[in-house]
């Protein structure tokens, strides 16, 4: 005989995002690589008087930081998925890392851009061939790590193209967090290629100024980035997500159905990677239930979490004033 389920997995579920468990892996080896190469680089562009070796040093530390952050917010979001406190899960654990990820982005940025413009003001002697070398390192180690956590990112795009999900608008598909942690990988690539080039130049040239001058590119490059990050993250956060594609299909899907209904109040918000919860008001002079209306949006299998509520319209109401209005969870 088969055992009836349990109250446990008669509960509706609030878990909407299963995690990025290799994500998580690969960050916390991309975090002890950068913070070794942050102290070699502090300590390279102090002794050789490199300000993009040591602006590069510096980007790495709080990179490092941020990195050690998206590592606990992976953590964190995992060991409290079901506590029931949160209402539609721990996904935004996540996401409210990588948007404290994008604020150090632009402090680094404002760092970089302040030191750069005081070495131009100020310059000094640099001793070009060590600091190449201990650039070219960094380049390697920060290649390493963007492998590390691309493979983490190749995994989880792969992962949320299964069924009819359709990509959110910016990217926002993908893990934010995760993101974060690239981006700043990549930053500390980009800068280690610019030292590179103004150290190289300096040293063939006599060009010392190409080496505060690459600092203020890259403060620039890593603003530019911080920016797209925070602004991607920060809509998640503030449930900016009216625009996404998924709700015209909601939209499209109510007017095609079988019963004549129009939308009196639509919320949708999302609560994982390309996952969605949605509260849906309607008004119809016929006699429907919730579920005739569910089965229309069972289709679009972003829709994780689905409150339908039923009016009947004035001209339809009961004698009485009174009016059916039921709201049942998918």
């Amino acid at each position: 005989m088969r055992t009836p389920p349990s109250p446990e997995d008669r509960r509706h579920s609030h878990v909407f995002d299963e995690g990025n468990p290799l994500a998580e892996r690969n960050t916390r080896w991309t975090v002890g690589l950068t913070a070794f190469m942050m102290v070699a680089e502090i300590a390279g562009g102090w002794i050789y008087n490199s300000m993009a070796l040591l602006a590069d040093g510096w980007h790495m530390s709080s990179h490092a930081l941020a990195l050690g952050l998206s590592v606990l917010a992976y953590g964190t979001a995992r060991r409290l998925a079901r506590d029931s406190r949160f209402t539609f899960g721990t996904w935004k654990i996540e996401v409210l890392g990588s948007y404290t990820s994008a604020l150090f982005l632009v402090l680094v940025a404002g760092l970089m851009a302040y030191q750069s413009v005081e070495r131009l003001i100020a310059p000094t002697a640099i001793h070009y061939d060590q600091a190449i070398a201990i650039a070219v390192v960094g380049l390697l180690v920060n290649l390493a790590c963007a492998w590390l956590l691309r493979d983490g990112h190749d995994h989880d795009h792969h992962h949320d193209h299964h069924g009819h999900e359709h990509p959110a608008p910016g990217g926002h598909h993908h893990d934010l967090n995760l993101r974060a942690a690239y981006l700043h990988v990549v930053a500390d690539a980009a800068t280690s290629v610019l030292a590179i080039l103004a150290l190289s130049g300096g040293r063939i040239w006599g060009a010392a100024w190409l080496d505060p001058a690459m600092g203020l590119v890259g403060a620039a490059l890593v603003g530019t980035w911080a920016y797209g990050l925070l602004r991607d993250s920060s809509r998640v956060l503030l449930d900016a997500e009216m625009n996404a594609p998924v709700v015209a299909e909601i939209r499209e899907a109510i007017a095609q159905g079988p019963v004549a209904a129009d939308i009196s109040d639509l919320h949708v918000w999302r609560v994982g990677k390309g996952k969605y919860a949605c509260i849906l008001a309607l008004e119809t002079s016929e006699e429907a239930s919730p579920d005739c209306f569910k089965r229309e949006l069972a289709v679009h299998e972003e829709l994780v979490h689905v409150s339908v509520e039923v009016n009947r319209s004035p001209a339809a109401a009961h004698p009485g004033g009174g009016q059916d209005s039921v709201q049942v969870p998918i």
